[in-house]
């Protein structure tokens, strides 16, 4: 197995190893807010979250569709602390209606990951599921191991050299 085909697996299975994501809004007047929520992925890099309508995050989404999200490796097992592993995607926030179809799988796929504490929120009117939809993103694994991550194909990591240094 060549050393790509190593770090794609590593890419493929990050998700998995975290159950949270960090998430970046902005609100109505242009202020950034910093939150983080629980996630499901599907096998196209969607991600999905399950939020209340109280959330800052929420409203900001309502508000403007485009949010930044991080998965980070967990301190505690990062061998350096300045070279954490994490996946971040530029996104375009979609709300799910209620008792579609679709809805309902992605709450399946919520009560699977999450267990009980969702049957609760299946009751609750004010949460919200939002589909977030990757346009492009980065996945760095220490320090000078970085990759951008194919806007065409979310599923390829193109390394990152001085020539595309900013594609992400």
């Amino acid at each position: 197995m060549s050393q790509l085909e190593k770090i794609q697996a590593e890419y493929e299975q990050f998700p998995q190893e975290v159950a949270s994501i960090m998430i970046s809004t902005v609100n109505e007047e242009g202020m950034p807010n910093a939150s983080y929520t629980p996630f499901v992925m599907d096998e196209f890099k969607n991600i999905y979250i399950y939020v209340s309508g109280l959330a800052s995050h929420t409203a900001n989404i309502h508000a403007n569709p485009y949010v930044s999200i991080l998965l980070i490796e967990d301190e505690a097992k990062a061998p350096n602390i300045f070279a954490r592993r994490r996946l971040n995607f530029y996104c375009t926030a979609n709300l799910i209606e209620r008792e579609t179809d679709k809805w309902n799988q992605i709450v399946e796929q919520f009560q699977v990951r999450f267990g009980e504490v969702i049957e609760m929120f299946r009751s609750l009117a004010d949460f919200r599921i939002f589909q977030l939809t990757p346009t492009k993103g980065r996945f760095v694994i220490g320090f000078g191991t970085i990759y951008n991550i194919n806007p065409d194909n979310l599923s390829q990591l193109v390394p990152v050299t001085k020539d595309n240094l900013s594609n992400s």
